[in-house]
């Protein structure tokens, strides 16, 4: 059975490694989408704005659709990863992609998102993990997952939603 998946969340909840985890037990492709933001310049704040603009996460969506379109059709599962927190970002992946989806955001403390950002190689800093976990935290989108524990409870628990082969 072919689906994607969209996995939302602050910046430190874990989201890339439980989407690539997700991905090696699945045998999906997993699409970061902050990396694609990044590659294609997308990720830049304008100085009288708050957060990236809906317009940015809009061109991503654009730039990941046809690979993803593809590999949907060929039965492939598609992971992605973002913090999106603009719902008409979801919204325009899901009206684009008429495949069966899960959406899931993940739940941490703000606490734990700062803690886990201060282990990373490239941190984004508590002023960053502060904004993207007050943006994110602003509506809930799918199931919720609490990530506060052990990474393989989080990839059960998720799992648990999905069909099974």
């Amino acid at each position: 059975m072919t689906y994607y998946i969209i996995i939302r969340g602050p910046l430190g909840s874990g989201k890339s490694t439980i989407s690539q985890k997700l991905s090696e037990i699945l045998d999906a492709r997993y699409i970061g989408m902050d990396e694609v933001l990044e590659n294609n310049g997308l990720d830049k704040i304008p100085p009288d704005a708050p957060c990236i603009p809906v317009e940015n996460f809009i061109k991503a969506n654009e730039i990941v659709l046809p690979e993803a379109k593809e590999l949907l059709e060929a039965g492939k599962i598609v992971i992605f990863d973002a913090c999106f927190y603009h719902k008409e970002v979801i919204e325009h992946l899901i009206e684009n992609l008429p495949f069966p989806h899960y959406e899931f955001t993940l739940k941490a403390s703000l606490e734990l998102c700062i803690k886990r950002d201060a282990e990373r190689s490239k941190t984004h800093g508590e002023g960053a993990a502060w904004a993207v976990h007050s943006l994110v935290s602003k509506f809930d989108y799918g199931v919720n997952i609490d990530v506060s524990g052990s990474l393989e409870d989080t990839i059960k628990n998720i799992l648990s939603y999905l069909p099974q082969k």
